[in-house]
């Protein structure tokens, strides 16, 4: 029998994804040249945030390397992950990038065909893109690493310290080493995953991490990591509030492992409320992959409706258009493809995640840059 699917890390994907949408939709209102002046505490949300979203992406990722490589082996692995991220990576971004190139008259990016290539080496250059690249990279090569070269989680974890003081250390310095960067950089964060994974998914230790005093016990440190993060970085925004990231390395690691610690408790104890108002939570989780392919091209084109033609430049009307249409119509568009034998859209899995009921108003849903295996 097929074990019960993980539900807090549905959820936590699903918080992550509505961070990563906020945080995009809020970047894309302020380059379109709507003023946020009036808005700053928006601004300090968006800055508080950041930390951990990414790692948070990285970690649940790695903790199911593991099963997935006793289920597959490392070839099978590899071409799985090729069909469900390396694929849709190149087919989305290229249309985002064409749409962008036809309509560059409206949009705040301004690619060029040499924006095409960048995808095989700066990906960081084709907006949120970037993300899907590297967690392919970082995934095969610490397969690879765990699998031919037997080296352990601990070691992996050694490793990807050295190589993440090495991405520090190439942004500090400005030596541009493209995707290189995000492999260094997240490599830490899926060792860090699978490192926990025995323990973290196994049922019986989920009286632990389901607590609400840890969960309290948390929240301090958590709110003192995510200020210390704002308070330095707000005065860094040409490097997109990255100073804490790259120039304070040391600092950056626990305040963005606390942050993914508490979100995790979090998770688990929305996990064991099983509240049904917040079920749309954990439906995002299972579905965001479609979320983040197609996102930006979904709440630019709001966003360029709403300015262009209703002449709405309200920041947080803008802000919540963008996000809702940006969570729901990539859902439609993924609803549409299953219906006309089209998920090559998405994905050349064959099996992925059910379509939504069609009597359902989970709507709100997307599937996440993996499966859980």
């Amino acid at each position: 029998m097929k074990p019960a699917r993980l539900t807090w890390i549905d959820y936590a994907r699903g918080i992550a994804i509505i961070l990563v949408l906020y945080r995009h939709v809020f970047e894309g209102i302020k380059e379109s040249g709507t003023p946020i002046a009036n808005y700053m505490y928006l601004e300090y949300a968006n800055i508080f945030f950041f930390s951990f979203r990414m790692p948070l992406f990285f970690i649940v990722s790695g903790l199911f390397v593991a099963s997935s490589l006793k289920k597959r082996g490392v070839k099978e692995f590899i071409e799985t992950k090729a069909r469900i991220i390396l694929y849709p990576y190149f087919l989305w971004a290229c249309l985002q990038i064409t749409i962008q190139m036809i309509f560059s008259k409206y949009t705040n990016a301004k690619p060029d065909y040499h924006t095409y290539l960048y995808l095989f080496y700066i990906p960081k250059n084709v907006d949120q893109f970037w993300y899907l690249y590297a967690l392919f990279n970082v995934a095969v090569l610490y397969v690879l690493a765990k699998a031919k070269l037997g080296i352990t989680p601990i070691w992996n974890i050694v490793i990807g310290l050295v190589l993440y003081y090495i991405a520090a250390i190439a942004f500090q310095t400005n030596v541009i080493i493209g995707f290189i960067g995000d492999i260094f950089h997240y490599y830490l964060f899926f060792a860090i995953g699978d490192a926990i994974s025995r323990y973290i998914t196994d049922r019986n230790n989920f009286k632990y991490f389901e607590s609400w005093k840890l969960l309290l016990l948390m929240l301090l440190p958590f709110i003192a990591a995510q200020v210390y993060f704002l308070k330095v970085n707000i005065d860094y925004a040409s490097n997109k509030y990255q100073y804490v990231e790259y120039f304070q390395p040391f600092i950056y690691l626990p305040i963005a492992l606390v942050g993914c610690a508490f979100i995790m408790n979090l998770t688990f104890v929305l996990q064991k409320l099983n509240l049904k108002i917040l079920s749309w939570v954990p439906e995002l989780g299972r579905h965001s992959m479609y979320i983040y392919v197609a996102q930006v091209m979904v709440f630019a084109a709001v966003r360029i409706f709403m300015k262009k033609v209703l002449g709405i430049n309200d920041v947080p009307l803008l802000l919540i258009a963008g996000i809702i249409s940006g969570l729901i119509v990539p859902v439609w568009l993924f609803k549409l493809s299953v219906r006309f034998n089209m998920r090559w859209l998405f994905t050349l899995e064959k099996h992925t995640v059910p379509a939504l009921n069609e009597g359902s108003i989970k709507p709100l849903a997307v599937n996440i840059l993996e499966k859980n295996n």
